[in-house]
Order: structure tokens, then sequence, then C-alpha cells
């Protein structure tokens, strides 16, 4: 099916289902343990051996010698997987380093080996007896130090202008011209990376924790050189992975390579000290944003610049891309520059680009309302804009900014708000409030779906859609149920197999929108087949309760399959409705906090997000998005930073002790509210995605409102206490 004009009408919008905060389908097995995840799949896979990674112990350089005997000569030990012994592998086309290094070595903790033995103990034990020499090498660690030789990416946008921006800026009354930092930082999801490969023959299949099943499928094959169709990946259950688990990552690889060589199951899960410097993070930014405004308010000039750093043939993180769309403005630029660092890959966490990005505008939004004496929340509003700003006959396909700020402001009491900062005083605590907006683009992908009927009635959809802990198998669920017309419990979701039909998958905000409407279509298909079965026309058949209907005559639904299971396959293809609209989603984020005067602590009190996103399709699961998201930006603005070893070129606290996250302590209740609204432009769900939107500004809230409390400004994330206290006030 292609979607390439606004959806009409159609069975969606009866909302019997779809829309309704439907308890997660998969939630019983979650809590009593029973879904299997990667590492757990023992049915699958029994007697499998154990591997255990071997990680450089330099950043750059090369493996002078490597010596295995005695590892091999440990109890238990069945083999030992080095890039010597390998055979030749290729690169996938998502992966920036190799995934198995030697003997260069691109970054800290690269894979050199795998040790292959009948327990995890021994597999680990005998990897400490391999002797590695190494050859070092100079490399370049520090993104302030790298950021003069800096170049422009190849990316056709990775410079925009539109406008007279030097002149409007030059021109402006009243401007800001501010840097800003952002530190690098880690997902840190509890369920490490993890996989277990088997081969038969020249088969291969791995139940690894992906998000992405047809990318990393592909890019297994391409690097054993293998044909894509003889490799399987299952991922039923994902614990997590924000963007950490969307490209195929060492242990899959080295997994794979043990299996062969064991001639027996392999199963490798990276140990917590080995995650952080061997997957990705998202990189450190160093952002500079100018603004330019008339006296009244009104933005004439908007410049921002990003730099950022990754290994030599990696990319930048973007973080300039909302800057080109979120307010009005005539003179515009952005410029993004990318240094080489010799640093482990950077690459996508949770709404990448948007927000890094939006930690500094939002900051400098803020300190432009204080320059001009606008209130921050007015200010937003008087600038707000319904077409893309660089192109102006460009409309937005929805666009409800101005309403999340004054919903949001009313509910949370912001007319409460004290203008002069560090004057709200509550005991110990200095009490302030702080907004932000929140931005992200929405992005549809092609997603295909199968769906077949018993003469039960019951309906199982077929999709190599994952679900990372965001509620997949239950939309899907409420789907199939709302478009056959059937009770949520006489549908079935199998997903995460490459077996299956190929989805959207897990990623970019896209995946909701994008594998239910695959559904969809599937859906559609299926209900012609049902009507040609029972003799209904299928423009007016009506699926209701478990029946079809049509012109005065009803059957249950299980008749059309009383010969046999009907069987149908589609895929939801876009045409160019992104191209003549711009399609994005919005919010505002609201925060107050309280910071200690002695201390400096920071406690946030009350936090609020206002989202418009299209449909929800699940109020409930999309409440739990937006929540963990706003938790995750209270950690990027108060803690979360991967600390650099500037002379060795290593992220030094590389686990849960020392890369601290927020725990229950540190967040309060959290109100979500979600504006009633459809996108006939998205998709015939009508829906947008929401799940990365609500990280996007939140760090910048509270930032603001640090500010409004103590009257410090930090332009440096995480706001740490050594940022705070040498400019407090006075404690009286």
């Amino acid at each position: 099916m292609k979607f390439t004009t606004p959806a009409t009408t159609n069975p969606i919008d009866q909302m019997k289902i779809i829309g309704r905060p439907v308890d997660r389908v998969d939630g019983p097995m979650k809590a009593s343990g029973s879904a299997p995840y990667a590492h757990e799949q023992h049915a699958a896979a029994p007697n499998a051996a154990y591997g255990y990674m071997l990680g450089a112990a330099i950043a750059k350089g090369r493996i002078g010698s490597m010596n295995i005997d005695e590892a091999q000569r440990a109890p238990g030990v069945i083999s030992i997987v080095t890039a010597a012994n390998a055979g030749k592998l290729g690169k996938g086309n998502f992966n920036t380093a190799k995934l198995l290094g030697g003997p260069a070595i691109q970054h800290y903790h690269q894979a050199v080996s795998l040790v292959v033995a009948e327990t995890f103990e021994q597999a680990r034990s005998a990897s400490q007896l391999i002797r590695v020499k190494y050859i070092k090498e100079k490399g370049a660690f520090d993104l302030a130090k790298a950021k003069p030789s800096a170049t422009k990416p190849k990316d056709k946008d990775a410079d925009t202008e539109a406008g007279d921006f030097a002149g409007a800026f030059a021109a402006s009354p009243v401007t800001l011209d501010a840097h800003y930092t952002t530190p690098d930082q880690s997902h840190a999801m509890m369920e490490p990376h993890a996989s277990i490969a088997s081969w038969e023959g020249d088969k291969l299949t791995v139940w690894t924790s992906n998000q992405m099943i047809d990318w990393s499928k592909g890019d297994l094959a391409k690097t054993l050189g293998i044909p894509k169709e003889n490799v399987r990946l299952v991922s039923p259950f994902i614990g997590g992975g924000f963007g950490g688990k969307l490209f195929l990552r060492s242990e899959a690889l080295l997994a794979s390579l043990g299996a062969r060589v064991a001639k027996r199951p392999v199963k490798v899960a990276l140990p917590r000290p080995l995650m952080f410097n061997n997957t990705t993070h998202r990189p450190a930014t160093i952002q500079r944003i100018r603004i330019g405004a008339t006296r009244d308010g009104k933005i004439t000039a908007m410049g921002h610049e990003s730099w950022s750093g990754d290994l030599p043939g990696g990319g930048p993180e973007n973080a300039v891309q909302q800057t080109r769309l979120l307010y009005a403005g005539a003179g515009r630029m952005t410029a993004t520059r990318l240094a080489v660092l010799d640093l482990p890959e950077g690459n996508a966490m949770r709404a990448p680009g948007e927000a890094p990005g939006l930690m500094a505008l939002e900051i400098a939004m803020d300190e432009m309302a204080e320059k001009l004496k606008i209130d921050p929340v007015t200010f937003r509003i008087l600038n707000d804009t319904k077409v893309d700003p660089e192109h102006p006959d460009r409309r937005f396909s929805q666009r409800r900014l101005i309403d999340c700020m004054r919903i949001g402001a009313e509910r949370f009491g912001w007319n409460t708000r004290k203008t002069e900062p560090g004057t709200n005083r509550d005991g110990q605590w200095l009490v302030g409030m702080g907004v932000a907006s929140a931005f992200r683009n929405n992005l549809v992908m092609t997603s295909a779906a199968r769906v077949r009927l018993d003469r039960n009635g019951v309906v199982t959809v077929e999709t190599d859609m994952t679900d990372i802990g965001t509620g997949s198998y239950t939309i899907i669920a409420q789907t199939a149920a709302e478009m056959m017309g059937v009770p949520l419990e006489k549908v079935v979701v199998r997903l995460g197999d490459s077996s299956f039909p190929v989805s959207a998958g897990s990623g970019g905000q896209w995946g909701a929108n994008s594998s239910t409407a695959g559904v969809y279509a599937a859906c559609i298909k299926l209900r012609e087949a049902v009507a040609q079965k029972l003799g209904f026309n299928a423009t007016d058949a009506e699926f209701v309760d478990g029946s079809v209907r049509s012109g005065g005559n009803s059957a249950p639904l299980g008749k059309a399959a009383e010969a046999g299971e009907l069987v149908a396959e589609d895929t939801m293809e876009y045409g160019d409705l992104d191209k003549k609209f711009q399609q994005s989603t919005f919010g505002a984020h609201f925060v107050e906090v309280g910071v200690d005067m002695a201390t400096g602590e920071t406690r946030i009190r009350r936090m609020l997000a206002v989202c418009a996103a299209g449909r929800i399709l699940n109020p409930k699961s999309a409440r739990s998005q937006v929540i963990g998201a706003m938790t995750m930006g209270a950690g990027a603005a108060l803690m979360e930073e991967l600390v650099v070893d500037k002379r060795s070129g290593f992220f030094v606290n590389h686990d849960l002790a020392s890369y601290e996250v927020p725990v229950h302590s540190d967040i309060p209740h959290q109100d979500v509210i979600f504006l009633d609204e459809t996108d006939p432009m998205s998709s015939p769900m009508k829906a947008k995605g929401v799940g990365e939107l609500g990280i996007c500004g939140v760090g910048a809230a509270i930032a603001n409102a640090i500010y409004n409390a103590t009257g410090v400004r930090v332009r440096e994330y995480p706001i740490t206490l050594d940022k705070l206290l040498p400019k407090m006030p006075a404690y009286i």
C-alpha cells in the first residue's frame, strides 16, 4: 500500500481499542520473568558454551604480538577467536570501526579476542591469560583541542543559510552570542548487549538484543561474507536500547565466530565495564548560538554552530537541526563541524541531535528573553511560525507549540513564578521554575506485516518489529483488533524475527507510527480476502464484535477461514507528503527545582510535559515513554557525563557505580498532557512519534529553573556542584 495522499476516514478512526490506555499485553510475561531475553534462549539454543570478550588496552595503535597458548590450555577452554584466525571479515554499513580489532586498534576496548569455554567463569579467567603487546600511537581525545581542525561533513545540509544572517545579526538592537557544551553520554540500559549464535551447516541463527533486525541481519552477513538469506536474527524482547542497539555490535559477531569454531551454540554478553567503551555513545558537543531580536522581542537573526567528534569515517552529532525549524526569523544560519577523535564510536542516543541541541538552544532562548525583559513563555510564543522558516512556502502539517506552552503554563502555575532570580525561598532551598520547548521531527519508514486469520477468529500478526520496552506488542495488537473488529484477546502478536516481513524497526521515534501503519496495510488486504470468501462487498463490509456485516448480511469472522487459514501481507510505503509538508512533533517542558543555599544540591520538585504528537495510540504506554524520557533528560542535566581520560583515550567511569543516572529518589511525580490531535499527513494511523520528544528540552528547562532559583547561569552540562557553588548567593 502506498500512502501518497492525506488520510481520510478509515477503520482506525473508530477508536474502540486504538487510543485506549490498554495494559501491556506482554506485561504478565515481563512481571513473571517468563519473557525470554537474548541471553536466556536456553530451549532454542541448548548446551551453549560461553564467550568472554577481551578489549584492547590502548586507544590507538597496533597489536605487536598476541600469545594465546596459556589461555588455550586453561580448564574448559574450547576455542579462542582473534583477527588472526577469524578469516576475512568485512565491515557493516552501519559500523564505523571494525567489530574485531587487530592488528590495527581503532579505540579503547575494541574487541581483540573471544575466549569460548564451558562456563562463563572459565572463559573470563582464561581471557586474563592472553598476553598482548601493543604498539601505541598518538591519538586525539579532546574535542576542545581538536575543534580548530574540525571540518565540514559531507552531508549537503551541514551548512544552511536563509536570508542575510550576518547583516541581520549586526543590525539587531538586542543580541546574544554564547557558547554551550554537552558531554559524552552513555545509553546505560539495564540489559547488556547480549547474543547467542548457532550454526546449522551454513545457516546462522542469532538470538540477540537489537532494535533494527533487518539492518543488523544485513550487516552481519556482510561482515561474515555470507549471503543475507543465510542469516536469521531473533529478538522478541529487548531490555532497553535508546539507540545503543540500533546496529550490529561486537558481541553478536563474536558469538557467531565462536559458534562456528566451537560447533555448538555460543552466548556472549558484554560485562558492564566493556559496554561503555566497546559500544557506541552520544558524542560531546561544543555549540555557539547567536540570536538577534528587535526590542519588542521579534527574532531577526538565528545562528547555531556545533562541533562534535568521531572516529575516522564517522558522523557528527547534528545538534543544529531543530534550530532550522523551531522559531521564526528571516536571517538564519547553521553550521556543523566534525573533528576526528580516537574515542569509541559516537552514534545515536535517544533523540540524537535534538536532545543536545535543545539543551543549548533553549537556554539561549531564556537568556534572550531576560535581555528583552520578556517572559520566557511569551517570548517563545511571540516567535512561533506556521511555516518552515527556510522555505516559507512549506507549511507544517500540524504545529501546536503555542497550545503546548499555554496549556502547560496554566497547569503548572507559571504565573506564580518569581521573575527576579534568587528571590523565592522555601527554608534553606532556593526555588525556581524553568521552561523549554520540545521539538522532534516526525519520521516515517517503510514497514511490512503479515496477518493470519484462523477458523476460530484469531488474528495473528507477524512482523520483525522489535519491542524495546516501548509497548510495540500492545499497540500492534490494538491496531489489528481495531481493523479486524475483534477483542484484544483474539489477537496474537509475534515480533522480532527476521523470518517475518521487514518492519520499520525501533528507532528515531518512527517505530510506533510506521509499524502500526504496516499492520494497517496488511489488515486492509485481509479484510478484502475475508469479504471475498464470505461473498460480501469489501467496500461496505463492517468488521464489528468478531463478525462481518454487509448489505444486511452477517457472518462470524472465523467463518471466512473454515476451509483453511487466510493470510495477507503488505507493506506501507510513503510518497512525498513529508516533502510537501513539514512534519514535526512539539511540546513544552515545565520544571520546578529547589537548590540548597549552603550545598548547591539541586532537587527537582515538579515536572510537566505537554505533547502534541498526532494521535496517541495508547495513552498509558505513551505516558510511560514520556516520563522515562523526562527522567533521562534530568540525568543529562544534572549528572550524566562520560569522563574522558585525555591522556589514554578512554571513558574512565565505565560502570553504573561511577556513571551516574537518576534513581527513584531523584525524580518527583511527573505529569504528562497529550493534546487531542491527529495528523492525516503522517500515515493512515494519523499518529506521530512521542518516545524521543519527551527528552527534548528537558535539560534546558532544568537549567533555566536552576537559574531562576539561584541567579547562576551554567552553560556547561551537567550542572554539578562545582559549577554552582562559586557563584551562589550568600547564605544568610
